[in-house]
């Protein structure tokens, strides 16, 4: 940290880019400033930062910078270094969909329409993205049908080629065959782009009068054809906001957090025709919404069609994004923050999105991240494990009086159930209800896997969990010491005080009740614990009933009689409360607590 402190000192005032490393020297984290030197002092010192930031600050080992000509110029190579290197704790946009967009090849002669999901700078006229159920593959079988411009790729040169189907389907002028002037497509091509940009009233005269012209004509395939098409245009006309001038093309852009994880929500607009909205989630170290929004839309629109309008909200640094698409880009944008009219109310429908999608999407993954494979990693720092637990593995012992001993084996794999992996074990060599010596026998049968050719069906596991305390943890231990067994972490989590014990530390670790570690080794507990009864109750479904009965004080022939009468089995039995056990005749309130409590214990 002395090295850190000094290296702070000598920050300059300038404007740049400033790049975190961790202790092995990987880029953790990029960000911009206007001031260097107050801007990366902030991570070191000052208030309590919040949980997001102090994560990333305790990875950081040293850090340089880059000066640039001013903060636009900071702006646009922070994006760049964050697609070069994907640092952890920058922004990493995550779309739930690619929607397509159409691309007008404006910088040729005889310009082409064609369909992309990519966008590449200043090559042309994009429109779009997509979306809600409207094909851009109908929307240019109607451009050709209507305007007759060309869909295809070929090559127009000097001399003329062979017209294709196309034209003599009258969905092309076959510039290519020489068979009209470029002032003539070039008409058409206007009047198609005029289309695009969301004026369908001279198009769905066309298709109208068309539908009726092939009707007549008794053509009725193409008829329906041609009325296909006009209900697809119906529904583009339907996305049109009444209230929402048709000159205005703007993405409205919303940001919702939770402290944690953030959600991006944009709505397209374009011809006054909501065109569809798309959602991202983020994960960021940034110290404020107005710096995580201002990342998103830098990165976002280096890679999407950039609208003349973006709506959004006032954290946003608006001068700083407007010069910056006008120098980047040569696009003059107007940031516009919502206040009122039907900006603010389309700016509310996206923030009601990103909100949306940050509650039922965005948490429920991440919570999932935190109860598995999160858990896991903390699992490895909390225990002091030799390697990440990947695949675990749970072992319980399930008996009555040492009748029908069973043993189970769960696996969880990155933090979830490996049904599939789930094993049974019927005790052989024990006599009597001697758990200790249970386990013995399965951890002694199980590991004798390795190393073998059933090894494909048993993998070796990155960690043991025990059900039991320490006398269960070291009765294990001693069939890993006959048996020489390496790389493999054993552990123990005794019911009682949920402590979990080690085979390296004679103490017993205690973790917070709330820590998802200790829910998922109860978990995995759990789940061993009701694996190994089903297979018991399975086992005892085929034993005399009344040999089970006969062990509880106070129950005889007569009793045993009566609950076999009542319940027919001993899962019935088991499931049973008081007041069901009392009805049984000659079964009293003590008596059935006593069998109550049989069960509970033995189990």
């Amino acid at each position: 940290m002395g090295e850190l402190q000094e290296k702070l000192k000598l920050l300059p005032d300038n404007p740049g880019v400033y790049i975190m490393l961790d202790k092995d020297g990987v880029v953790i984290y990029v960000g911009k400033a206007r001031v260097l030197k107050n801007r990366v002092r902030q991570y070191f010192h000052g208030s309590e930062k919040p949980e997001k930031v102090a994560a990333m600050v305790e990875h950081i080992a040293d850090f340089y910078y880059i000066i640039t000509g001013s903060e636009i110029d900071a702006l646009a190579l922070e994006n760049n270094l964050i697609k070069k290197y994907k640092p952890k704790y920058n922004i990493l946009l995550k779309d739930d969909k690619t929607y397509p967009y159409i691309k007008a090849h404006t910088k040729e002669d005889f310009p082409r329409f064609s369909i992309t999901r990519k966008i590449k700078k200043r090559d042309g006229k994009y429109f779009g993205p997509f979306m809600g159920g409207i094909r851009c593959k109908d929307i240019l079988d109607v451009a050709a049908s209507v305007y007759n411009v060309r869909l295809c790729s070929v090559t127009i040169g000097e001399k003329p080629k062979k017209p294709c189907l196309a034209y003599h389907l009258h969905r092309c002028l076959a510039p290519c065959a020489h068979l009209c002037t470029q002032e003539e497509y070039g008409e058409r091509v206007k009047k198609a782009l005029a289309f695009l940009d969301g004026n369908y009233e001279e198009a769905e005269k066309i298709l109208k009068e068309k539908m009726m012209q092939f009707a007549a004509n008794e053509e009725f395939e193409l008829a329906m054809e041609y009325r296909e098409k006009l209900a697809m245009l119906s529904k583009l006309k339907l996305k049109r906001i009444t209230s929402l001038n048709r000159c205005i093309n703007a993405d409205i852009i919303a940001l919702k957090t939770n402290n944690l994880y953030s959600a991006v929500n944009i709505l397209i607009t374009r011809g006054g025709i909501m065109q569809g909205g798309s959602n991202f989630a983020l994960e960021d170290a940034s110290l404020s919404d107005a710096d995580a929004l201002t990342a998103f839309i830098v990165q976002y629109y280096s890679a999407h069609e950039i609208p003349e309008e973006i709506i959004t909200s006032e954290y946003c640094e608006k001068e700083l994004l407007e010069n910056f698409f006008l120098e980047n880009f040569e696009k003059k944008v107007d940031v516009v923050f919502a206040k009122q009219g039907v900006r603010k109310k389309l700016l509310e429908m996206a923030e009601k999105n990103a909100e949306e999608y940050l509650s039922k999407s965005i948490d429920k993954i991440k919570h999932k991240d935190d109860m598995t494979k999160n858990a896991c990693a903390r699992m490895k720092e909390i225990l002091g494990l030799s390697r990440y637990p990947k695949r675990m593995e749970c072992y319980d012992i399930s008996n009555i009086s040492g009748v029908d001993k069973v043993g189970s084996m769960v696996v969880f794999s990155d933090g979830e159930p490996d049904r599939m992996s789930y094993r049974r074990f019927k005790i052989k060599t024990v006599e009597g209800a001697n758990d200790f010596a249970s386990l013995q026998e399965v951890l002694r049968r199980r590991l004798s896997k390795l190393g073998t050719e059933e090894e494909s069906r048993f993998p070796k596991p990155d960690l043991i969990i025990i059900d039991g305390g320490k006398g269960q943890l070291s009765s294990v231990q001693e069939i890993f010491d006959e048996m020489h067994i390496e790389g493999i972490d054993l552990i123990s989590l005794a019911k009682r005080e949920e402590e979990v014990f080690t085979s390296f530390s004679d103490e017993s670790i205690k973790i917070d009740h709330r820590d998802y570690v200790l829910k998922m080794l109860q978990r995995i507990r759990d789940e061993a614990h009701r694996f190994a009864i089903t297979y018991f109750r399975n086992l005892h479904s085929k034993r005399n009933l009344a040999s089970v009965l006969s062990e509880i004080e106070g129950v005889g022939k007569k009793k045993q009689l009566a609950l076999m009468e009542k319940f027919g089995t001993i899962d019935k039995i088991m499931h049973a409360s008081l007041q069901e056990l009392c009805e049984a005749e000659g079964i009293g309130e003590e008596l059935a607590k006593r069998i109550k409590f049989y069960f509970e214990e033995k189990l």
